[in-house]
């Protein structure tokens, strides 16, 4: 990963130190201190390059919406959250600090515009947290449920507050009278994890238009019930490059401690795999969520060589995918842990956005630019 001084940077974007500032805060182009001068920065080369491209010329109205949709510009109008400046807002209240005294079900009332979901769960207590329960359990309200158009935002958070409890009542199973990571603190039989966890579920509810949040919105846009649209969002996280990347930190870890940390790394990058336990685009300084919760749990020592040799090595902060699986470890939380947090908190989020996309009134609905054979055509006269 290259790196360019600001002069270099501005020379190939022929711009301003402003817009060059601006292009950062909204986390454009990613940017670092620069180890020989703390007081100067360094920018990424790989994102200026892209912009510099961007703004060659007149550009095709396709050629801009492809570019939008890989990290691009914004694509959608949303008031849930954003990140500014390297930090993660919600309905601008600064997440990490909102996540120090709240719990998911406060996050949803203020993500939702709405009060606090009331408990309405089974609220069984027999089974283990089930990734595969959930999905059974949204797929059978589907069906059933109404279509979400026509349908007033006060219905709407009452059906998403049952949608919630159907999940929660497969990722978090105990007592209905009891907050959700109290509820997932007793299930795993881990009560000294229920602070760091009630951080996890708030750090993790929304994230601004990632994909899994897209994807409930485009579910959402058809009309469909909002079962579907959780439903849409949770197949959507299961990806190794959304919520499943702790995978490829657990596999780093293992294999780091039989090499080593550096022999591991080194190993990865050499294969040509990407690390998923460094960087994240919309953070240059650092995922704030990691720093959120890696501040309130020792890290195991094999969690510890690897950030400390990882960092020097890639020049990237860890995010919150190692701060997921470190937490796991640290706990002794089941192998899936990570993934059952993300989904139980992320369901909140797809609900607002969910709701929010039912309110414009918009379908998404893109054109695809057409890359195949030739159409066939009568040729005959």
């Amino acid at each position: 990963m290259s790196w360019l001084t600001a002069e270099e940077a501005l020379q190939a974007l022929k711009t301003k130190p402003q817009t060059l500032y601006a292009n950062v805060s909204r986390g454009r182009i990613r940017a670092k201190a620069d180890p020989a001068d703390p007081r100067r920065s360094l920018y990424q080369a790989a994102d200026v390059q892209r912009l510099a491209e961007r703004h060659a010329g007149r550009r095709k109205t396709e050629t801009v919406a492809a570019e939008a949709i890989r990290w691009g510009d914004p694509v959608l109008s949303s008031a849930i959250s954003t990140i500014i400046g390297g930090r993660l807002f919600y309905r601008g209240k600064d997440a990490a600090g909102f996540a120090e005294v709240v719990t998911l079900e406060q996050t949803a009332a203020l993500l939702w515009n709405g009060a606090e979901p009331p408990f309405s769960s089974r609220g069984t207590g027999h089974a283990s947290p089930s990734l595969q329960a959930a999905f059974l359990a949204l797929a059978g309200r589907v069906t059933s449920d109404l279509p979400s158009l026509g349908r007033s935002q006060a219905a709407l958070r009452r059906e998403a507050s049952g949608v919630l409890y159907t999940v929660a009542d497969a990722l978090a199973p105990g007592p209905s009278d009891r907050p959700l990571h109290l509820r997932l603190a007793a299930s795993w039989q881990r009560p000294h994890a229920a602070d760091c966890l009630r951080r996890a579920l708030v750090l993790l509810a929304d994230h601004e238009l990632n994909a899994s949040a897209f994807a409930a919105r485009v579910t959402a846009s058809a009309g469909a019930a909002l079962s579907a649209t959780v439903l849409s969002g949770l197949a959507t996280l299961t990806g190794p490059l959304h919520g499943a990347a702790w995978q490829g930190v657990g596999a780093l870890i293992e294999t780091a401690s039989t090499l080593g940390a550096e022999q591991a790394i080194r190993r990865t990058l050499a294969q040509g795999n990407r690390l998923s336990a460094f960087g994240h685009p919309l953070y240059p300084n650092g995922d704030v969520r990691a720093l959120a919760l890696l501040s309130h749990f020792p890290l195991p020592p094999q969690f510890a060589e690897v950030r400390e040799v990882g960092e020097e090595m890639v020049g990237e902060e860890v995010n919150v995918d190692f701060a997921l699986a470190a937490m796991a470890a640290a706990f002794d939380l089941p192998r899936e842990a990570p993934i059952i947090i993300f989904s139980l908190a992320r369901s909140v989020g797809w609900l607002a956005h969910a709701m929010e996309q039912i309110d414009s009134g918009e379908l998404i609905r893109p054109r695809a630019r057409y890359t195949g054979p030739a159409a066939e055509t009568d040729s005959r006269a």
